[in-house]
């Protein structure tokens, strides 16, 4: 049999599947490489979000400050560049930045014994309203380094072809299961989730996985920004809004347990590329508003709740 903590991945990639194939037999021009790699292009940024998110679910822990801290990224990126600092500085410099942000969050969650629930809203308005220090206006971005990325297409067989920021992002997944997998920070990051004073007991490092938890959450969120930088090529405040909420939906439809220690970044892809898939079917469908891939989300979202819940109970009874 299963393993049942397989069982919502192997749920979550079935549903992909199937939503993928009923595309393909409704409309015309569905079943191509082209359109998957579409579903790539336009959520790289929400496939970065999500892999740092699944990190921190796993730990036990939640982060609402990724969509600001995104935000954020833009403006400080957007301003820089306009005032004619090198890419070569600004992009290392945002990096670090939204590091240290994960960073001061993750040590006040640890050090203070404050949910992170609390501190990471904190941090959400906190970076929101930077983005409104710094400028309250869109900043266009000309550079030509920026303008290149933007335009910048990958070749692939077939006549296809994916965008830069697709590189970037399955670069991502590839260093997050491997992280999540073969190293030592992702086993204790899966340990603290299970069960924290049970980590605690056995000697790991609790205080200083969970900081860099957030930390790495903080670093997927400002690369995420990056790319969202290239897609856009402006800074905003307001870019970004709820990405924190479809970057938790694509975690727990990706088959991660909201109370920590089991998930799977492979899983997040396949969750991420679920809201990629409604989205199209809806602008294939062309009469329905785009309103429509929330509800449909959040249906999904209340099924893969009650399927850990069922889970998670049949799992402590079989103890």
């Amino acid at each position: 049999m299963l393993k049942r903590q397989y069982l919502p991945v192997v749920v979550t990639v079935s549903l992909f599947v199937m939503m993928f194939a009923l595309g393909s037999f409704r409309y015309t021009g569905f079943l191509s490489t082209q359109v998957f790699l579409n579903l790539l292009i336009d959520n790289a940024f929400l496939l970065i979000v999500a892999v740092g998110m699944t990190f921190v679910i796993i730990s036990g822990g939640i982060d609402l400050s990724v969509g600001s801290v995104i935000a954020l990224t833009t403006m400080v990126s957007a301003t820089l560049i306009q005032n004619g600092w090198s890419p070569a500085v600004v992009i290392p410099l945002v990096l670090i930045m939204g590091a240290s942000f994960g960073w001061v969050m993750g040590a006040i969650i640890h050090y203070f014994k404050i949910q992170p629930f609390i501190v990471t809203l904190a941090g959400m308005f906190l970076a929101r309203g930077l983005c409104s220090v710094i400028n309250i206006y869109t900043i266009t971005i000309d550079n030509a380094f920026y303008v290149r990325m933007a335009q910048t297409k990958v070749g692939l067989p077939g006549n296809n072809v994916i965008s830069i920021s697709v590189l970037i992002a399955v670069s991502v997944v590839l260093i997050g299961i491997y992280l999540a997998h073969y190293t030592r920070f992702g086993r204790n990051t899966y340990a603290i989730g299970g069960n924290e004073q049970s980590a605690l007991l056995m000697g790991l490092p609790v205080a200083r996985t969970k900081i860099l938890v957030y930390a790495f959450s903080g670093l997927c969120s400002a690369l995420a920004g990056v790319v969202f930088t290239f897609y856009m090529l402006s800074g905003y405040g307001l870019h970004a809004m709820g990405m924190e909420l479809d970057a938790i939906a694509a975690v727990v439809i990706g088959g991660t347990l909201l109370t920590g220690g089991v998930g799977y970044v492979a899983g997040t892809v396949f969750g991420v590329l679920i809201q990629g898939v409604i989205q199209t079917i809806i602008s294939f469908e062309g009469t329905l508003s785009t309103w429509w891939t929330k509800i449909v989300i959040g249906l999904l979202l209340f099924l893969f709740i009650v399927l850990q819940r069922l889970l998670s109970t049949r799992r402590s009874m079989n103890h």
